[in-house]
């Protein structure tokens, strides 16, 4: 168990450091909608450690992020946890099913547009109060920005876990010595 928070906790601040750092526009035309790739680590602890475990992480992310940057406060953690927990939620509990190659594919898929769904909603619910805009403006937004963009994003995040994952959870079950990871990148 003690194992279980500390490479959630590590690979949450992972996280937090591809957020803070890493982020750039997908849709040219909604360069305000930023792809940050810190839902990678936390997938990966989903489908290694569970669904538990990607929820614990993406809270973890949620709130420093917020109170780091003060990008978005209450309102920017609350979206922040639906879109980085309903994928990470999802691919974990698929993945937990069906530990193979295709659990994970299907997982993932899954996580990506439960994800879209959600946070489609969610930005018809929260956007208007959080921006103070008129709901029809945001609903004008849903189709051509907030859905391609959340596929994008999520699609990007998905493929960049399904090609590292294997990799991260040998190193993690000590299969791969740490000696012979470092010489490889040298």
């Amino acid at each position: 168990m003690k194992k279980y928070f500390i490479y959630a906790g590590a690979f949450a601040a992972l996280s937090l450091v591809l957020d803070l750092f890493v982020h750039f526009p997908l849709i040219p035309s909604a360069s305000f909608l930023l792809y940050r790739p810190g839902d990678i680590p936390i997938l990966m602890v989903s489908l290694k450690f569970g669904p538990g475990a990607g929820l614990f992480a993406a809270a973890i992310v949620a709130v420093l992020f917020a109170l780091l940057t003060g990008q978005g406060g209450p309102w920017g953690m609350l979206m922040y946890f639906l879109a980085c927990g309903t994928f990470v939620g999802v691919a974990g509990l698929l993945y937990r099913r069906h530990r193979t190659l295709r659990g994970a594919f299907f997982g993932l898929l899954a996580g990506l547009f439960i994800m879209t769904g959600v946070m489609a909603f969610a930005n018809l619910v929260v956007t208007p109060i959080y921006l103070g805009v008129p709901r029809s403006t945001v609903l004008g937004m849903i189709l051509p920005v907030v859905v391609p963009f959340n596929l994008l994003k999520g699609a990007l995040n998905a493929t960049v876990t399904l090609l590292l994952y294997k990799k991260v959870s040998a190193f993690l079950e000590g299969t791969v010595p740490v000696r012979a990871a470092s010489q490889k990148l040298q």
